[in-house]
């Protein structure tokens, strides 16, 4: 572990030395515990602007709606003051409104943001996917649909944060909180928080991949990474590269992308206070990896400018399949998210892409699988559908018995090409394990749909060439979890994206 800047702690205890700041110099810490200061008294109010139904006495309408294209509203504050904690919790339309719904802060009245970024990826899970995890600046649970954020969001003026639906559904409820502590003063060398959603779907070739390039102030204090495979294995041995107030080589240069995230010998799905990989599917074409380094201990303090940097290499295959290089670039799918504090002004952040563009697939070409029920045939066992909170608010129901018996699907190719089949099949405390096949052969691995709880989830294959026409796609009971009372199977919906 790094040691710290300059004895300057960050993140962490910033919300608590903000606070105590505010009157008094705070005591330093005792062996770096988060906790010290804790026992101080303070002054200033605790506030709180909430989703709460205005009938507070009588009302549980606890939630707003965002129809396509608008903006609500979720923090309208006037300072001084420093946001502490923000909660969120969404019912929407659009199976990726978390890459749909953008985030934007901005901070003592300034016309253009400091923060603009989809608000999973805001959350520390990019990819337009639900997913939990734990760190100390951002923690999701509920299956990933309760997210909390941590980072201490100082203003002296006034702190403005809405929420835009760019995609093209309705969000039903939006659930907030954002708590906040009101102050007299702010220390002077209290920075504002700033955040940055990039890009490139694929990575252009021939130059490395930008992650944030900052002008002015301040200190970095985090990572996020999403990468989605257009080929398959290791895609992580690139390094990252740090420029420092305008130098021409980088004073900080990595050893692979695993090693920044600071795990090794590639990555593994897991969460820790201060990194993580909590999605991590494999190293197949197109599985998805998201990854975060949040650099509280160590902040990367810059004077005039930051530039950072990450090269796209790994493994390359020739064309019969044979290994090229083990470090070559390669023209997977990245998105990230830049997080740091800073002084004003700050460089205006680069244009959002476009909300069909942050996202891979075209959902509105989905395929309700329960209004396929009398085209399915089964070997054996009830099949019908079930009603609850699935795409169409119905799914796909089926009772198999025993291993080995199958479920076939009609599936309608449109045109000749390359496909990925996106099945969403529900997990329960009662499923079985299948294996999905096209026409008799295997698309991957047995799928072990067994949870605790009951969540939907996106199993994705890729095709190879397929012809125009019927096909058919099969689901094949390979038997149970050990800890599942039966073999039951939920198939929600399915996708056939084309590849490019």
């Amino acid at each position: 572990m790094k040691t710290k800047t300059g004895g300057r702690v960050v993140c962490a205890l910033c919300a608590v030395f903000l606070l105590a700041g505010c009157r008094t110099t705070p005591p330093a810490p005792f062996g770096g515990n988060p906790l010290d200061g804790l026992e101080r008294l303070r002054g200033g109010e605790t506030m709180r602007s909430s989703s709460c139904d205005p009938d507070w006495v009588n009302g549980n309408a606890d939630a707003r709606p965002i129809a396509p294209g608008k903006t609500l509203t979720i923090a309208a504050l006037e300072g001084p003051g420093v946001i502490t904690h923000l909660w969120n919790t969404v019912a929407a339309q659009d199976r990726e409104y978390s890459r749909m719904l953008v985030v934007r802060m901005y901070w003592d009245g300034e016309a253009l943001p400091s923060v603009e970024v989809p608000l999973g990826d805001f959350f520390g899970m990019g990819h337009g996917k639900d997913h939990p995890f734990s760190s100390l600046p951002v923690t999701v649970t509920s299956e990933g649909r309760a997210r909390n954020c941590y980072w201490p969001m100082p203003f002296r003026k006034s702190a403005r944060i809405t929420v835009t639906n760019e995609g093209e559904r309705d969000v039903n409820a939006f659930y907030y909180y954002v708590d906040w502590h009101k102050v007299d003063r702010l220390p002077k060398d209290a920075a504002y928080f700033h955040a940055m959603y990039r890009q490139e779907h694929p990575a252009v070739m021939g130059q490395n991949y930008l992650v944030a390039d900052i002008e002015g102030r301040g200190h970095y204090v985090g990572t996020l990474l999403n990468v989605r495979q257009r080929t398959a294995s290791w895609w992580g041995e690139g390094d990252d590269f740090w420029f420092i107030d305008g130098a021409a080589e980088p004073q900080l240069r990595g050893t692979g992308s695993e090693d920044y995230f600071c795990d090794a010998w590639g990555l593994r799905e897991m969460s820790t206070p201060f990194y993580g990989a909590p999605l991590m599917e494999g190293y197949d074409p197109m599985h998805l990896t998201t990854c975060y380094r949040w650099h509280i201990t160590d902040p990367v303090v810059f004077r005039t400018a930051l530039r950072l940097e990450f090269e796209h290499k790994g493994v390359t295959f020739n064309d019969d399949g044979s290994i090229r290089s083990g470090f070559e670039e390669r023209p997977d799918d990245f998105s990230s998210v830049a997080f740091w504090y800073q002084t004003e002004p700050h460089k205006p952040l680069p244009p959002m892409p476009p909300a069909k563009q942050r996202v891979y697939r075209d959902w509105f070409g989905v395929v309700e699988a329960e209004a396929a029920l009398d085209a399915v045939t089964v070997s054996a066992g009830p099949v019908s559908t079930q009603d609850g909170g699935y795409s169409g608010a119905r799914q796909l129901f089926w009772t198999p018995g025993a291993a080995d018996q199958k479920l076939d699907f009609p599936l309608d190719v449109p045109a000749d090409g390359s496909y990925e089949v996106v099945l969403v099949l529900t997990h329960s405390w009662d499923y079985g394990k299948f294996e999905a096949q096209l026409d008799g052969k295997p698309l991957g691995a047995p799928m072990n749909l067994y949870s605790k709880s009951i969540v939907s989830k996106e199993h994705c294959f890729p095709t190879g060439p397929l012809a125009a026409g019927r096909h058919v796609l099969s689901l094949v009971n390979k038997g149970k979890d050990a800890d599942s009372p039966g073999h039951f199977l939920g198939f929600d919906c399915l996708l056939l994206a084309p590849l490019p």
